[in-house]
């Protein structure tokens, strides 16, 4: 897969859980998942569940306190892809 089509994975399953005054295309690689995006800590639990589905992969504790922007998503789901 492709640095592009996971950046839309990711982005799809970002989408349903941003509030109403939040954009999709506010998404971007540097955007804050808290911070930028609004997205409450029990929703990047949701999104993380997501990932782990639509990437078949398992995510850690540790990957999931690293995981702070979508660019830092991306980087670990890479990691994660290639440790398959």
């Amino acid at each position: 897969m492709q640095e592009k089509e996971k950046y839309q994975k990711l982005k799809e399953i970002v989408k349903v859980y941003l509030p109403d005054d939040v954009s999709i295309d506010d998404i971007q690689p540097s955007s804050n998942f808290i911070s930028e995006l609004n997205i409450n800590s029990a929703n990047l639990v949701d999104i993380i569940l997501d990932v782990e589905d639509a990437f078949d992969i398992r995510l850690e504790n540790e990957d999931m306190d690293q995981m702070q922007t979508v660019q830092d998503a991306l980087q670990i789901i890479d990691k994660k892809l290639n440790a398959k």
